[in-house]
């Protein structure tokens, strides 16, 4: 089964981080938290402080685990300077693994030339950093193995996107019923 890695840098969009995080585990897939930092304490955009489950140097990325960047800045800038993360979106999207990105972080994928020929989605003001890419102004977008999304209000469907890539449509569907998104009436 693969491992979803959701990385933290200070500055990022907490529930942007949080709110996928939190569908991904109860959905039962595993997604730990990692610091690029080098400290296990991240604190994001709105002062929120996040301890995460691991810094970068404990992780191991296999090719079946899934990459995901929370937004915010500028959390995102700080991700985009972190060398070996961008290396590891590099080596993950040559192998054709799932990469997820919500907000401005979809810009790191277009500024590394991983949105070459695909639709994609980001918060509005960062389509000129999506290089190479179609812009859609869908909340979320998959195509291919990049799944991309505009932004905060838009967390808790990439969560449930990434449970149907991952799992299946009913248990996407089950999920988005159990925490009643959306649910009129």
């Amino acid at each position: 089964m693969s491992k979803v890695y959701a990385f933290l840098a200070d500055g990022l969009e907490e529930i942007e981080c949080l709110a996928v995080v939190d569908i991904l585990r109860r959905a039962g897939i595993e997604c730990e938290t990692v610091s690029v930092t080098g400290d296990e304490w991240i604190t994001g955009s709105h002062d929120i402080r996040i301890i995460t489950d691991k810094l970068w140097k404990e992780i191991e990325i296999r090719e079946e685990d899934v990459l995901f960047l929370p937004g915010g800045m500028p959390g995102t800038r700080n991700l985009g300077e972190f060398e070996p993360l961008c290396e590891a979106l590099k080596k993950k999207h040559a192998q054709g693994g799932r990469i997820a990105a919500i907000c401005a972080a979809p810009s790191v994928l277009g500024d590394l030339g991983l949105l070459q020929g695909k639709k994609a989605t980001c918060y509005p003001g960062f389509e000129d950093r999506l290089t190479g890419a179609a812009y859609v102004p869908d909340g979320v977008v998959t195509d291919g193995n990049i799944t991309t999304a505009r932004g905060m209000g838009f967390a808790i469907d990439l969560g449930l996107e990434l449970v149907r890539l991952l799992k299946s449509e009913e248990e996407a569907k089950s999920l988005k019923a159990a925490i009643q998104h959306n649910m009129i009436g």
